[in-house]
């Protein structure tokens, strides 16, 4: 029975690792929706690229550096695991390709490829997973300690911290490192609008991560023993109340209506496995209103040349989900307890503190060497000409 309960659950978390692996799709069709023409091809390359650099560097030093294992071993060895360990890699693998792929989405129509695909190398070896180990495998003694002085460690289930936050605010050391798009914000005062280049491939990148999100947050149980319902149907309430305060708040606006589920989502993975449905339907309507009106604010008032919004709709809406775990989780509130509110701010506090050190680290080291910006002329012609040199639409060069 034991190695069919093995079995089992090394079918259950590569089902997980194959379901957010297709939300990689959605990031890149998400950004392929909302960036202009001339930088659609570059989103789908980018995307996929960094998700090829995440996981060589995830093998060889991520993942040891988090969880202390590593597959630096013969072929023999490894083939006489049981292949959990192998594919329980390949789940997490996908959770911390995220990162880059969220940074991907602020960074979009002015930042060099080479020099992108450096920087998801040194956040995915060991920004990542340096705060992943902390929070996930109790590393440094931090979670015990917050044990020991507020009463639990901190809970962050499927990653509203430990992978959006991070990623999120990593975003914005970039942005801010990057400058915004040249004409974005003219001397004048004047905004120049860069409405979103195709409504459908936005959507469609949407509910490709919609769908594949039920994969992050169910399977990050981990085996088939610890699967539960009440994660499913938080992840469900959450999403739908991100979708129709972002519908309200956004005033019909369909790009804030596609990211509203995301921002729920994102909200909710931290409490989905001890909050009541009315808890995390009232974590994902918070987490709506916080996108639109945060992404207004840095558009418009900031000026901070945050393309897709990642840093309200993962940095926000993701620190909002940790604080949310530990007020929607308690047991007064219909929660299922064992959680702090005061470990999940200092948990929260320190996430944030890591991906914005680290951020500006990489990126400003990074811009200091070799820069990590188009010339204007590339800029202005496009990423997609003057890095891949086709167009997505190369029939109309062509003149056919």
């Amino acid at each position: 029975m034991g190695s069919v309960n093995t079995a089992a659950d090394v079918l259950f978390i590569l089902l997980g690792a194959i379901m957010v692996l297709a939300m990689h799709g959605g990031f890149a069709f998400l950004e392929v929706g909302t960036v202009r023409k001339k930088n659609q091809v570059n989103a789908l390359v980018k995307i996929l690229c960094d998700f090829s650099i995440s996981t060589i560097v995830y093998f060889l030093v991520g993942y040891t550096l988090a969880y202390g294992a590593g597959f630096m071993v013969s072929a023999a060895t490894l083939a006489e695991q049981s292949g959990y360990e192998l594919v329980k890699f390949f789940f997490l693998l996908t959770f911390a390709a995220a990162i880059p792929a969220i940074i991907s989405g602020g960074i979009a129509e002015r930042a060099k490829f080479y020099p992108q695909l450096i920087a998801s190398a040194f956040l995915v070896a060991l920004v990542y997973p340096f705060f992943e180990g902390i929070v996930w495998n109790g590393n440094l003694g931090f979670q015990a300690w917050l044990e020991s002085s507020f009463g639990a460690p901190m809970r962050d289930f499927a990653g509203s911290v430990v992978v959006h936050a991070m990623g999120g605010w990593i975003a914005l050391a970039a942005v801010l490192l990057l400058g915004a798009r040249r004409g974005r914000y003219k001397q004048s005062g004047q905004i120049a609008a860069h409405p979103p280049s195709s409504i459908p491939f936005l959507a469609l990148g949407a509910w490709m991560l919609t769908v594949g999100w039920f994969g992050f947050n169910v399977m990050s149980a981990q085996t088939l023993e610890g699967i539960s319902g009440l994660v499913a149907l938080n992840s469900l309430m959450a999403m739908v109340g991100g979708t129709l305060a972002a519908l309200f708040a956004g005033r019909n606006d369909p790009g804030f209506v596609h990211n509203g589920p995301l921002a729920g989502l994102v909200a909710v993975c931290a409490g989905s496995d001890i909050m009541h449905p009315l808890g995390a339907l009232a974590t994902g309507a918070i987490a709506g209103v916080l996108f639109v009106v945060f992404f207004t604010m840095t558009q418009n008032r900031w000026k901070i040349d945050d393309v897709l919004g990642v840093w309200p709709l993962h940095g926000l809406c993701g620190a909002w989900g940790g604080i949310a775990a530990g007020i929607f989780g308690l047991e007064a509130l219909g929660g299922l307890g064992g959680v702090s509110l005061l470990s999940q701010l200092v948990g929260t506090g320190l996430g944030i503190a890591v991906a914005l050190v680290g951020g500006v680290i990489v990126y400003g080291v990074l811009k200091a060497v070799i820069g990590i910006r188009l010339d204007p002329d590339d800029e202005f012609m496009g990423a997609d000409l003057a890095i891949h040199k086709i167009s997505s639409s190369p029939e109309k060069e062509a003149g056919w």
